[in-house]
């Protein structure tokens, strides 16, 4: 029997490091590339367009905007606001979706009356992602504009790592190779905090409420900070026993309240519940080589009749170009009625085998 697989939901034309869901349109947003090295690799970030077509969830791609010699390692999206990791700078990126104004419309509307229509998913994007085609779904296109753009890493080798918006999206956050962690306005990207929060990389890092955050980074440390005040702080040697000789790491890791989802550096994938880390499912090596990113289809917007009979669905992305879809079925569970009828029944009937075991009994 064969290993089994994950539906491909999507191959770009470069290696892909991020993804994004925006859930009120169901935009599955990738990014990657090959960088600056003229190895003939595109740079760019692919907005595809989610939808259910005959029970399956299916992609096709809408809009590709070219970031030129620059790829893209990390994204933040607010709203339609997306914050690109390129390179040791941000850059923010403006998505509007509009009708196309073409003279044609109306004759391809038409010709679509006459024939069957034409399906646009997964295989269709497959078929035309070569082509270089900005737009790729008819009567819709996708407009793309660079705003602002700050360099926030300074290392011997700036690389930013990390990018995340607040919650009320007024401010982002980004952390990098030389361990610190800086703060900028938005739309502006005009500075508002900087501190040292790690020895090396910054690995991830989250904004919360009443300016509190956590950052991870390589030296085995989780923080928790008040602006840049530490609050308290985690060595991971401390809890665990002593690392292997031969490193392993999660290399991606997501949730959505109620599950975790999580993809590993030999390109496994695994869902599991948040507060048990009980596992719901887990496809070894689905990828291949290693996972890059994963994301949860958000329950809010059109994500919840995108999702149709599961539960959750989780994206993946890897170096190897592919964007793969892992869904989790919905779980079976016995109603509570059922459950104090039967607990009902139990008692009635220890109470009948006393009373016949012990007349009297009652």
């Amino acid at each position: 029997m064969g290993r089994r697989r994950a539906p491909e939901l999507y191959r770009a034309p470069f290696p892909l490091y991020a993804l994004r869901v925006e859930p009120s349109t169901g935009l599955l947003i990738t990014a990657g590339g090959g960088g600056a090295a003229k190895t003939g690799i595109k740079n760019g970030v692919h907005f595809l367009q989610l939808e259910q077509i005959g029970g399956a969830l299916s992609a096709s791609l809408l809009h590709s905007h070219d970031t030129e010699t620059k790829a893209t390692m990390n994204l933040a999206l607010a709203g339609n606001i997306l914050a690109a990791g390129q390179d040791a700078s941000c850059q923010l990126l403006q998505f509007r979706p509009q009708e196309q104004e073409t003279g044609d419309k109306q004759d391809g509307a038409d010709s679509q009356e006459q024939g069957p229509r034409q399906r646009k998913g997964a295989g269709a994007a497959a078929e035309t992602q070569e082509t270089g085609a900005a737009t790729q779904r008819e009567g819709v296109e996708l407009n793309v504009e660079n705003l602002q753009s700050v360099q926030t890493d300074f290392g011997p080798d700036p690389l930013q790592k990390t990018v995340c918006f607040n919650h009320d999206n007024t401010l982002l956050a980004t952390g990098g190779t030389d361990g610190f962690v800086r703060v900028w306005q938005v739309p502006t990207l005009e500075k508002v905090l900087e501190f040292k929060a790690h020895e090396g990389e910054i690995e991830d890092l989250t904004l919360g409420p009443g300016d509190k955050m956590v950052t991870a980074g390589w030296d085995f440390k989780a923080c928790v900070w008040q602006r840049d005040q530490l609050v308290t702080g985690l060595h991971w040697e401390e809890n665990l026993p002593p690392l292997p000789d031969t490193p392993y790491r999660y290399q991606a890791c997501s949730e959505s309240g109620t599950f975790l989802g999580l993809g590993t550096v030999t390109g496994s994938v695994a869902i599991y519940i948040s507060f048990s880390l009980q596992r719901l499912y887990y496809l070894r090596e689905a990828h291949g080589i290693v996972v890059t990113d994963v994301a949860f289809m958000p329950e809010q917007g059109c994500g919840r009749e995108l999702l149709g009979s599961h539960e959750a669905a989780l994206f993946s992305v890897a170096v190897d170009s592919r964007c793969q879809l892992h869904l989790l079925p919905i779980r079976r569970s016995v109603p509570v009625w059922l459950l104090l009828l039967l607990c009902a029944g139990l008692i009635i009937l220890a109470i009948l085998l006393l009373q016949n075991t012990f007349p009297g009994f009652l």
